[in-house]
């Protein structure tokens, strides 16, 4: 339906009102790269171009049948084999500040790490604005349970008034042990609770991750390292449960390539990014499963507002 019809004034979908630069290295591939987010016309989505490739095959479209890697981070490519990968920290700033459209030119094939959180993509957001656009914002809502996994890791869509997340990790016999966490993402809840949350690893996995071609830029200034029963980065934890919490972080993310927001509840049990995508593959296979829908002005899910006006789109 369009904006201003029977159901009310449409909630907008939302870009950025100017361009702003950062820069830093990447993860996993440990080299510098630069990185300019930019404003996108409305229903443009998150589009990645890698400003090293000429031509048109250098833009990938940050959606769930982009993903092409699952290996401790979430990369997108397209046919013509280009990629970039470590998205999901910027994918679940984007998602927890509203921004329905953006275009993020890159200068190489991995996203920074910045601090290993969402923090620092928060801030760049925040520093040039947010800006309304004309067109509706859509949603994904769930309309019944789907699941992927089983006993030992599970991930789980089902329906619900908002998007809230819950998740539960298990690293029995260290530091970590057994953490679970939950958020309502309405009221600014992702930037108080989410945001900071950074990335994380074991002291002695570091070397069987770099000959394998991972964590080459990975360092205490980026990352959460544990070793033993204590964690080395001088400054602690953020958060008491940062582990958990970054776990959601990463979810909120990996969910954000459906190609909108959700409405329903994801629940992941050591869930990781594998699996996170098997379950978007898993709903979008499923017609009756999932419908887009236009919010109203007043839609929990955006205000956190009891009343809820929606319009079921084709």
């Amino acid at each position: 339906m369009a904006p201003g019809g029977k159901h009310g004034k449409a909630a907008r979908q939302h870009t950025l009102k100017s361009s702003i630069d950062c820069s830093g290295i990447g993860l996993h591939s440990g080299a510098k790269v630069s990185m300019t987010l930019n404003p996108a016309d409305a229903d443009t989505g998150i589009v990645f171009r890698r400003t090293d490739v000429a031509g048109a095959g250098a833009t990938i479209p940050a959606r769930w049948d982009s993903v092409v890697d699952t290996r401790l981070n979430t990369t997108v490519g397209n046919g013509d084999g280009i990629v970039v990968g470590t998205i999901e920290h910027l994918m679940a700033a984007f998602s927890g500040a509203g921004i329905d459209n953006a275009f993020v030119e890159i200068s190489g094939p991995e996203v920074p790490i910045m601090d290993g959180s969402s923090a620092p993509f928060l801030f760049l957001i925040e520093c040039v604005g947010i800006v309304e656009q004309y067109a509706a914002r859509r949603v994904i809502e769930i309309l019944k349970p789907v699941s992927v996994g089983g006993r030992d890791r599970s991930a789980v869509l089902s329906p619900g008034k908002s998007f809230s997340i819950s998740f539960e990790i298990d690293f029995e016999g260290t530091l970590i042990d057994h953490q679970q966490f939950f958020a309502n993402l309405k009221n600014g809840a992702f930037q108080s609770e989410i945001a900071r949350a950074r990335t994380f690893g074991f002291e002695d996995d570091v070397a069987q991750l770099r000959a394998a071609g991972l964590a080459r830029g990975g360092s205490l200034d980026n990352a959460v390292v544990v070793s033993g029963d204590r964690v080395l980065n001088d400054d602690g934890l953020r958060y008491e449960d940062e582990f958990v919490r970054h776990k959601v972080l990463d979810s909120i993310g990996d969910l954000y390539l459906a190609g909108g927001s959700i409405l329903g509840h994801f629940h992941g049990f050591r869930s990781g990014h594998a699996l996170n995508h098997d379950l978007l593959r898993a709903l979008f296979a499923d017609e009756t499963a999932w419908r887009h829908i236009e919010l109203g002005d007043r839609v929990e899910v955006l205000t956190g507002t009891p009343d809820r006006t929606v319009a079921a789109t084709a």
